[in-house]
């Protein structure tokens, strides 16, 4: 297969300050640049760059050069020295592949094949839609690879038809290859909606346009159980892009849903999404900011049973992280005054700098702030196609708090 002409890279001899060091020997994937202390020449998008220790001058970890990134190296084999090439690029899917088997025995047929750093793919993800895989690229990295590794992932998959995604970054690069975001790579794509399952409730992707690959897959088994907790009640789904929840909610036989979120182009998805499964619920949408559209629903004393809470990531650099914990703040303040008399409001994070801990911390403090009596009924992390390779890796966190008064 030969999507991108071929690119030659060379390696580096790397050696790191101590406190790197001793994240690279513990196998964390990020080296940033002000980590290195010595290396032999300068580097080109993909380069192998090894590193030495600084003692014993012994092989201690390798992984792609990136000039173009304030996180320079990003590691992918650790402790052995190994040759990287298309056998090793198997073994590692061949890994991933087997730690997605039990969700494939499901009534599932949509996945995250690839995740990144946590599969050994630092910049790298890859999602199955029925027969579609979408394979997004994050950094020029892995162009020089990237014949091989599409040719295993759509073997290893068995899909009929293969797209390549490329994040703004990576665009930069791409056109001197002659390759495009949203390209078919393999096969043909009737659709660029692809439907898919999940537990069997039918959803849309737009594998072409839509954010990310298409859809948001890691909050798979927080949908089920929200199927599970919301018959017969009135359920708020807030920052819902494509209706995910609110799909499952109104499958597990809600009383009513409403869809909440600020994109009018998402609650169209959302609507066509609810369209594609059975329910007797009534489904309703509001375009509207999420922090606005909870204080009015408290300014008219409208509560609900069962409130979802999924903002997208507040805190995409350290420099956020302040302005992000405030927003969680108030989302657990606005969210606990618009749920009803034993209802259950969900709180989740997708920030990998707000830890869990951290997150559930300050949404607890302010629900005891009310003075009203709960119970966390649960917390989850993320679902098993998204598997915790470093702790930077754990961004997704979910709560559940019932009320009792």
């Amino acid at each position: 297969m030969k999507i991108i002409p071929a690119i030659s890279t060379k390696r580096i001899a790397i050696k790191l300050k101590p406190a790197a060091e001793r994240m690279a020997k513990k196998s964390h994937p990020w080296v940033f640049e002000d980590s290195i202390i010595k290396q032999n020449h300068e580097g080109e998008p993909g380069d192998l760059a090894i590193i030495f220790d600084s003692k014993t001058n012994k092989f201690l970890a390798c992984g792609l050069y990136d000039p173009d990134s304030p996180i320079r190296l990003k590691l992918i084999q650790f402790h052995e020295s190994k040759k990287i090439d298309s056998d090793w690029f198997k073994a590692k899917i061949d890994d991933a592949k087997k730690l997605r088997r039990s969700l494939l025995r499901t009534d599932t047929n949509s996945y995250r094949f690839i995740s990144g750093e946590n599969d050994g793919f630092p910049g790298l993800i890859a999602d199955v839609y029925d027969n579609v895989l979408v394979i997004k690229l994050y950094t020029h990295i892995w162009f020089p690879y990237f014949n091989e590794i599409a040719e295993l992932l759509i073997s290893k998959s068995g899909c009929n038809t293969a797209i390549l995604r490329l994040s703004r970054n990576a665009q930069k690069t791409s056109k001197k290859l002659g390759v495009k975001d949203g390209q078919v790579i393999h096969g043909t794509l009737e659709n660029e909606n692809v439907q898919f399952k999940e537990h069997g409730i039918w959803f849309t992707a737009n594998v072409i346009k839509g954010h990310k690959t298409g859809f948001f897959l890691d909050h798979r088994h927080n949908r089920k159980r929200i199927g599970e907790l919301a018959s017969g009640n009135r359920v708020l789904d807030v920052f819902s892009y494509a209706g995910g929840f609110s799909v499952h909610a109104l499958a597990g036989g809600a009383k009513s849903v409403l869809s909440l979120d600020i994109s009018k182009q998402a609650l169209e998805l959302a609507k066509d999404n609810a369209k594609l499964n059975e329910h007797a619920g009534k489904h309703e949408v509001l375009e509207a900011d999420a922090f606005e559209g909870l204080q009015k629903f408290i300014e008219e004393k409208r509560n609900f049973d069962l409130i979802i809470i999924d903002p997208p990531s507040f805190a995409k650099s350290k420099a956020e992280k302040p302005r992000a914990l405030i927003a969680y703040k108030r989302l657990a303040q606005l969210g606990v005054k618009c749920t009803a008399k034993n209802g259950i409001l969900v709180l989740a994070s997708c920030s990998s700098r707000v830890l869990a801990d951290e997150f559930y911390a300050i949404c607890e403090r302010e629900l005891t702030a009310t003075g009203r009596h709960y119970e966390v009924i649960g917390k989850t992390l993320h679902d098993k196609d998204h598997p915790i390779g470093f702790p930077e890796g754990a961004y997704l966190k979910c709560a559940y708090y019932q009320f009792f008064d």
